[in-house]
């Protein structure tokens, strides 16, 4: 794989709370060593690509209970050309009107080949690279006015591709995901954050969205795994809730800045959790 690596190792998409402004971090406190790989909300995928960009990782489970960022990562895996030649084909511009035309679009198809390639413009060219669905379970993300979207290049996919020929990709729960995970594996939970108040809950990832329960079911799966003997992390809010739920594993408070507010001057830097069971630097 190093033949591609170093210059096309990167995330296809801007995803909404990625991890890249923590990955100096999080590589810094992942394990020594490990074996299989777990992320069961992988997202953006910025710590798996920069795991494998730096040898850690020789297998991986990956899953997302999103079905179109699964269907587009194994699209990625088995289909590459198709993607790129569909990319290549489409004729929208950076505009208002054409991208509700692809949002229009999007919603009515189920081509996973051409699904994927809108997912991609609709990521690129919507507002700060969310994902959202309404009560309808349509995407309903506006417009992001942006003056230059890129998309990926045919390298990037095809690096991409070769990376996840490793990986075993999955659109399941995330108990699912690491219900084979063993001593000496390492899981990375990256869920839906704890709002940091009762009107922040940024909602509609997926039409269940991710609650308190969820989160409380999130924590117990986080024992059953360290009482097996496997490695976890897991980032997530600097909330008390949050650190009541943690409060027998070490707790890791960085700074971040979130960037889903519609006003830039009020994407102030906020506290986060990295949490882990074992001793971080």
């Amino acid at each position: 794989m190093e033949s591609l690596a170093n210059e096309y190792y990167k995330p296809i998409l801007k995803w909404a709370g990625g991890k890249r402004q923590l990955l100096p971090v999080m590589i810094n406190n992942i394990p020594d060593k490990f074996n299989t790989y777990y992320e069961p909300f992988i997202g953006g995928a910025a710590l798996l690509i920069s795991l494998y960009s730096l040898n850690k990782i020789n297998e991986s489970v990956i899953s997302d209970i999103n079905k179109d960022l699964y269907n587009l990562y194994k699209t990625i895996k088995e289909n590459p050309q198709q993607l790129i030649d569909e990319l290549d084909n489409l004729e929208f511009r950076n505009n208002k009107e054409d991208y509700y035309k692809v949002r229009e679009l999007f919603n009515s198809i189920n081509d996973s080949i051409e699904r994927s390639a809108l997912l991609i413009y609709l990521n690129r060219h919507g507002y700060n690279g969310l994902y959202r669905v309404n009560s309808s379970n349509k995407f309903n993300v506006p417009f992001g006015k942006y003056n230059n979207p890129g998309m990926p290049s045919p390298g990037n996919i095809m690096a991409l591709s070769e990376l996840f020929q490793s990986c075993t990709i999955m659109n399941s729960d995330f108990e699912a995901t690491v219900s084979n995970a063993r001593k000496g594996d390492f899981v990375y939970f990256d869920p839906p954050y704890m709002p940091l108040s009762k009107t922040s809950y940024f909602t509609g990832y997926t039409h269940s969205g991710f609650d308190e329960k969820d989160q409380e079911r999130l924590a117990k799966s986080f024992q059953k795994l360290s009482d097996r003997g496997v490695h976890v992390m897991e980032s997530n809010s600097s909330t008390d809730f949050i650190k009541e739920l943690y409060k027998d594993f070490n707790l890791l408070e960085v700074d971040a800045r979130r960037n889903i507010n519609s006003v830039g001057t009020k994407r102030n830097p906020i506290k986060e959790l990295i949490i882990t069971n074992y001793g971080v630097a």
